[in-house]
């Protein structure tokens, strides 16, 4: 299984540490990082760039556990510390290290370190398999070990290279007439050092057609788009080019749940969205959402959110108030 590595944030107790371990050229990188983010953000929130697969993300607070779904994407931290929980799996990481995923996942996430005079900074590049395949086409890697991974994520350090050229993708946002000629050269040149890392055979089954993570997507992809309807394992499996009993297996492998427990958490994720954003109330979101029966949805919600639909919602909107989370 898949032993999530851990990574220490680049507050002033750390700085040492850091330094120690990756030398003062990587430690004065991750600064300009960090300034680069945080002079293209300037307050907290998630920030769409000039570069379409780009995101910069600034918190000035820890916060409490958010349940969201992580699409396919390279998380690199400048600042901060942040904790992730898939199932049973928890990957923690920081300034030294990257995390990516490789599909759509269900997840509980984390702040643990982030404050108003050192707030948590990173950016969010999603992952195109086109353009993955593009660079292992293009750099020759297809003869290369292509691993299979067991989940859909992982976190592995951060080389002094990937870091680079992650500075320099992050300032062609300083130069927006040098950004569609540079950028898509920046962003293989990163896709080529994820893919020369410790888990580059890992990440390559991002893009191969025909991979067990590439077919496994396809399921998810489809539950995704039909998760309010009925859905049929052995119609799954065929889509999959698997057997059920192995669907079932590798779909737990990746995403820790089996395709029917997955579309059960995106049901309960977009009712709380519903309850949070619509004046619906629990039995209307419930419908809607693809339960018959609004008393099984009120238990299988406050199993997964910890309180029962309108406990809940209520709760968030007070701590949304007092300005916590």
């Amino acid at each position: 299984m898949l032993q999530p590595q851990v990574t220490a944030s680049p507050g002033h107790a750390e700085r040492e540490e850091l330094l120690q371990k990756n030398g003062l050229a990587f430690v004065e990188k991750l600064a300009e990082l960090a300034s680069l983010i945080e002079r293209n953000t300037g307050s907290d929130g998630i920030y769409d760039t000039a570069i379409p697969s780009l995101r910069l993300i600034r918190s000035s607070k820890s916060t409490l556990p958010v349940h969201t779904i992580y699409e396919p994407a390279v998380v690199i931290v400048a600042r901060g510390t942040k904790i992730v929980m898939l199932g049973s799996d928890s990957y923690t990481y920081g300034p030294s290290a990257h995390f990516v995923v490789s599909v759509d996942l269900p997840v509980t996430s984390r702040l643990l370190q982030a404050s108003a005079e050192s707030p948590y900074l990173c950016l969010r590049l999603g992952l195109d398999p086109a353009q993955v395949l593009e660079v292992i086409k293009g750099a020759e890697l297809e003869g290369e070990d292509a691993r299979e991974l067991k989940r859909g994520a992982y976190v592995d350090r951060t080389s002094p290279e990937l870091l680079d050229a992650t500075v320099r993708l992050v300032k062609l946002l300083d130069t927006p007439r040098e950004i569609s000629y540079l950028a898509p050269l920046v962003i293989r040149e990163m896709f080529f050092r994820l893919l020369s890392g410790g888990y580059g055979g890992a990440f390559k089954q991002i893009a191969l057609t025909g991979s067990g993570t590439s077919r496994i997507a396809g399921v998810i992809a489809r539950i995704k788009r039909d998760f309010a309807n009925t859905l049929h394992i052995e119609e799954l499996a065929r889509m999959a080019h698997m057997g059920p009993s192995s669907l079932h297996r590798y779909f737990k492998e990746v995403t820790t749940l089996s395709p029917l427990q997955y579309q059960k958490r995106i049901r309960l994720q977009e009712a709380r969205r519903l309850l949070l954003t619509e004046a619906v109330d629990a039995a209307d979101a419930a419908y809607r959402v693809g339960y018959e029966s609004p008393s099984q949805f009120s238990r299988e919600y406050a199993r997964l959110f910890g309180l029962p639909p309108i406990s809940d919602i209520r709760k968030l909107r007070e701590e949304t108030e007092m300005g916590i989370g």
